[in-house]
């Protein structure tokens, strides 16, 4: 069990962690979630229509924006629910998990076999899913969400549908396919190759790392940030795809009369942040959102903030 300082520590850690951690979170989001066609598109009569919302081409750019539009409020959009979301997952870990003790407020998976890692690994990726979408939806939604009326907040993010059956959440066309494709090469290949190169050094002992092995690992987050960004993109793209099941329309298709809260207040005073994809055409699953976004929006689209992932990668040296 954890002492009262430790869990005092912990809060503390969390805490100040987000205050810069959340900001740089929905800004990355934000970015990864605009939609920037790279030509005109058809109505559903046929005929051209060109893109008419904002052209944001970097994370930077995207930061500036969602300042000017929305001011700090806009920068920790979704702070709640990223925040009670750690919450209720290291709660789960101390409660359940048989974990190691938590240092400078995280926690590590424990030490076992590789499939015993890759196993615990999808667990609590499936426990945290809900509340990855609950968050990503909560930053890129038009509308000002209320921190303290988890109702209203939730009817304005989520559809009926989803609001009667939780689990559908799960059934998100793509998306699980692009978490775990995304567990297996962190944690099969990037992991291993990292402990062989770059192997944990003693307590207390600066690591000494031979500049060969470096370079080659180096190379190696290279050519997996290649893979990983496209996966990161698309899973942000799903997970903010909201599911609706009705004979009307696709399954997969936003509900379009009386899904969102009546009388729901606008973040913005007169435009939007971000620009999102059509609802009434929704991504069909895995294969198909990579497809429609190098179709729609260049090969590009799906790196956007590589570097983030690729800094990633070479900070995991750390983190171990």
């Amino acid at each position: 069990m954890l002492r009262l300082g430790e869990i005092v520590t912990l809060l503390v850690s969390l805490s100040l962690s987000y205050a810069i951690f959340v900001p740089l979170l929905g800004v990355l989001v934000r970015f990864r979630a605009q939609y920037n066609p790279s030509g005109l598109q058809l109505d559903d009569e046929g005929a051209p229509q060109p893109h008419t919302g904002p052209v944001v081409t970097s994370y930077f750019a995207m930061m500036k924006r969602v300042y000017r539009i929305e001011g700090w409020a806009g920068l920790y959009k979704g702070f709640m629910p990223t925040f009670l979301s750690t919450l209720f997952v290291t709660g789960f870990i101390l409660l359940f998990m048989d974990t190691p003790s938590p240092s400078h407020g995280r926690y590590h998976a424990p030490n076992t076999s590789l499939l015993g890692t890759l196993f615990y690994t999808i667990i609590m990726m499936l426990i945290s899913l809900p509340t990855s979408i609950i968050t990503y939806r909560s930053i890129t939604t038009p509308f000002k969400l209320s921190s303290f009326n988890a109702a209203k907040s939730l009817r304005a993010i989520l559809t009926p549908t989803e609001r009667r059956k939780p689990w559908i959440l799960y059934l998100t066309p793509g998306l699980l396919v692009a978490e775990v494709l995304h567990i297996i090469i962190v944690v099969v290949g990037l992991g291993p190759i990292r402990r062989l190169l770059l192997p944990k050094p003693e307590l207390g002992s600066f690591p000494d790392y031979s500049p060969t092995k470096l370079g080659i690992y180096i190379v190696v987050v290279v050519l997996t940030t290649a893979i990983l960004s496209p996966l990161e993109v698309m899973s942000i793209r799903l997970a903010i795809q909201r599911n609706h099941a009705s004979a009307e329309y696709n399954s997969v298709s936003q509900e379009y009369e009386g899904d969102a809260e009546e009388n729901v207040e606008f973040s913005g005073n007169e435009e939007d942040v971000i620009a999102l994809r059509s609802e009434s055409d929704p991504y069909l699953g895995f294969v198909d959102c990579a497809k429609r976004m190098v179709n729609e929006e260049g090969l590009s689209s799906l790196y956007r903030a590589w570097w983030i992932t690729f800094l990633g990668g070479l900070g995991s040296v750390t983190s171990y």
